[in-house]
């Protein structure tokens, strides 16, 4: 008897607990819409006790692209994730860019959210841009549902060949391309 109680109580706290980091993960990505500056977006969403970001790449792709593969790390290196990307691209998200709640894939036992989202990318210095999806990974949540960190998975092969200074495949400056014209080029 006493361990069904234990086990229900487990149960239900895992539910509490699920749906609070499916909430905030979707308030959380809904920002990024229309964000506001880095560091009220932090103090919003993630712990003020050393948060971090990491958007994953290769390091041949760090050259130009300054904010891949390394850890941002405290509040002031977060900030210089955000000051980074936005020196090389724009992100353009609208309402369909984040699914709803419920397809956010939440592990309350590890404490992780997954969230699979798409959305249009520019370079600032040559005007390309691109469509592609990218995965997020919220994790090492606060007990108030702030996050701890993010990973970011993205498509860093047309981000480093959006911001080149040669054409890739005739992809003009200014021109959108699709994901699948420039994969098929590096396929060629």
């Amino acid at each position: 008897m006493i361990s069904h109680t234990v086990q229900r109580n487990h149960t239900d706290a895992s539910k509490d607990q699920a749906a609070l980091l499916r909430s905030r993960a979707h308030d959380f990505c809904r920002s990024l819409i229309s964000p506001p500056p880095p560091r009220e977006l932090l103090k919003e969403f993630f712990t003020s006790d050393n948060p971090s970001i990491k958007e994953h790449g290769p390091s041949w792709a760090t050259s130009h692209l300054h904010f891949l593969g390394r850890e941002f790390m405290g509040v002031d290196g977060c900030v210089e994730y955000f000051e980074l990307l936005s020196q090389s691209l724009r992100m353009h998200l609208d309402e369909d860019s984040f699914p709803g709640t419920d397809a956010l894939a939440v592990d309350a036992d590890t404490g992780k959210v997954s969230v699979v989202g798409k959305g249009r990318f520019e370079s600032v210095a040559t005007g390309r841009s691109w469509d592609e999806k990218f995965t997020y990974v919220l994790s090492n949540w606060d007990e108030d549902g702030r996050i701890g960190k993010w990973d970011i998975w993205a498509d860093p092969l047309s981000a480093w060949a959006a911001v080149a200074e040669h054409d890739v495949d005739n992809w003009k400056k200014g021109e959108h391309r699709s994901l699948v014209s420039i994969s098929q080029h590096f396929r060629e």
